[in-house]
């Protein structure tokens, strides 16, 4: 592999008119972001992975100081996945803002829901990242994953809105052997609450089996109970929505897929996760 600090050195490597499969990340790898590496090489002939901790999508200035790093290790294991012509790109933050980025996106309701509501200015500062990578890119094909699945549809607004031509492709959750999604801020997690977490794919597995038994906010409230159980985790949202405009659904009869998204404290950290119903 490649290893691009800046964007004239990227610019060098890609070169014009290749069919580039891009992964966006803030670093920190796990097996979810290699799932997403993995198949950008299986779907394109050059594969470009970011490595770039976006400060202007987080609204907690502890969070984004907390944000787990380690470059080293993911240079490391990129280097057994990618091919020798593949790109790890690694900006600081003003190859990536010269100036301060202060565009506001209007992505309707998609950014005032559930992770929005919860974290105002997010996805503004998502839009703002992503846009810019895709433009300094240049990819065919973008990977994410689906257990950001707010994101993924902020994302596919983004690009209809300023008119991108790039494919955006949405990857299956990758779950640890206990069920618990895979996430940067897994590491950062006590003893006491790693060892709770997974019931939370367990109640999310219990309530898909409730469909058509109870009614959409019997199961949202029985789902919640059950994680609130534990003297570790608190519910912040459970929302079954369904798939096209992630809104909350009234009855199980709609005419599209529908998920369960949900967002957990385990002490100080966040976990979402969602299940398709």
């Amino acid at each position: 592999m490649r290893i691009a600090k800046n964007i004239k050195e990227l610019n060098n490597y890609t070169g014009s008119n290749q069919t580039i499969g891009f992964v966006p990340t803030m670093g920190s790898l796990h097996e979810g972001h290699f799932s997403l590496v993995k198949e950008a090489i299986l779907e394109t002939p050059l594969t470009v992975v970011s490595l770039f901790v976006n400060p202007t999508q987080f609204n907690d200035k502890n969070d984004l100081k907390n944000y787990p790093r380690n470059v080293e290790y993911d240079l490391s294991r990129l280097d057994l996945i990618l091919r020798k012509k593949d790109i790890v790109f690694i900006p600081d933050e003003k190859e990536i803002y010269p100036e301060p980025d202060t565009r506001t996106f209007n992505f309707g309701h998609l950014d005032k829901i559930m992770e929005g509501r919860n974290r105002p200015g997010h996805f503004n500062g998502v839009g703002q990242v992503v846009s810019k990578l895709f433009q300094i890119v240049k990819p065919t094909y973008a990977f994410f994953g689906e257990k950001d699945l707010q994101q993924l549809a902020v994302i596919r607004k983004l690009v209809q809105m300023l008119k991108i031509p790039i494919i955006i492709i949405g990857i299956p959750i990758v779950r640890e052997p206990d069920g618990l999604a895979m996430s940067s801020r897994n590491q950062l997690l006590m003893k006491n609450e790693r060892a709770e977490v997974p019931k939370i794919f367990k109640a999310l597995t219990k309530a898909t089996r409730l469909r058509g038994k109870n009614t959409v906010d019997e199961v949202r409230n029985k789902t919640i109970e059950e994680i609130n159980k534990s003297q570790f985790l608190s519910v912040e949202y459970f929302e079954i929505v369904d798939e096209i405009d992630l809104l909350p659904i009234k009855n199980w009869d709609v005419n599209t897929n529908i998920f369960g998204c949900i967002a957990v404290k385990a002490g100080k950290i966040r976990v979402i996760d969602n299940i398709r119903f």
